[in-house]
């Protein structure tokens, strides 16, 4: 080709910005170019207090993880009614959040709740309360989980194995940006967010948006409350920039992404 013709398309090509994305590519995310999901943790006072406000007010729903033994879900309850009714999911985190002591950082473990000591069998029962705890809340029945620490065995058993069938997906800690095919609905990779800049968050969304994949945050203190924090500045900046694009990016709770992801791997996998 004519180098004048190679520079002309290759200047068209750069100011047009990113190439649009292809229709296997979007049609999973509502024909959108990506998918956000925005997940919070432990349910703390911060997050009916700081996150829920931002997030109605531009009309933006996400997930709130909720242990079901932490005196904030008892204490707020109409709230955290209040919080499903506005379409946010309310997701499983356990009912005490059991986590390995014998791990680097452990030091707030208790012995009661002590992954490392728990059976299979008490870790199914216990999380299987808390669903029952939460349909209770919001009547729902599809929800999603998420690892406490990011811990998926006890001893050498995966205990999720035999909690497969009541729900839709979990949700890791491991970083990652996937498209459908790449997701594993057992343990869906997301951003773990502690003292990040809006942009830097910005800068995450923007990346999935050129690769047509789903990005996941996990937070846990919104303006305080947890020693894993951002800022609220940073969160309102990463908001309006999701609300500012909303043609582009579909935000939306887990269990509903979850949802879509799974039905298109069953239906690509039937058609293998």
């Amino acid at each position: 080709m004519n180098p004048v013709k190679v520079f002309a398309l290759t200047t068209a090509l750069l100011c047009a910005g990113p190439l649009a994305a292809s229709p296997q590519d979007t049609t999973l995310w509502n024909n959108k170019q990506c998918a956000v999901v925005l997940t919070y943790d432990d349910a703390i006072d911060a997050h009916l207090d700081n996150a829920v406000p931002a997030l109605d007010s531009l009309k933006l729903r996400g997930t709130f993880y909720l242990i079901g033994s932490v005196p904030v879900v008892t204490r707020r309850l109409n709230e955290w009614r209040l919080v499903a009714k506005h379409g946010h999911e309310l997701g499983n985190h356990t009912m005490y959040h059991p986590c390995d002591s014998r791990l680097p950082g452990r030091g707030f473990v208790t012995p009661d709740h002590d992954l490392s000591k728990y059976t299979v069998e008490r870790a199914v029962n216990e999380i299987r309360a808390t669903n029952a705890l939460l349909k209770k809340i919001d009547g729902k029945t599809a929800r999603t989980f998420a690892y406490p620490c990011g811990e998926r065995q006890i001893g050498n058993a995966f205990f999720y194995d035999q909690l497969r069938k009541d729900f839709v997906a979990t949700r890791g800690v491991t970083p990652g940006l996937q498209t459908d095919a790449q997701v594993d609905l057992a343990d869906v990779n997301c951003y773990p967010v502690n003292g990040q800049s809006g942009a830097y968050l910005i800068d995450l969304v923007q990346k999935a948006q050129q690769s047509h994949t789903l990005l996941v945050f996990l937070f846990h203190g919104v303006g305080g409350g947890h020693h894993l924090n951002v800022d609220l500045q940073a969160h309102r900046h990463l908001l309006h920039y999701l609300k500012a694009h909303e043609k582009d990016i579909w935000v939306a709770p887990m269990v509903e992404v979850a949802e879509k992801i799974r039905a298109s791997q069953q239906v690509k996998s039937a058609t293998k």
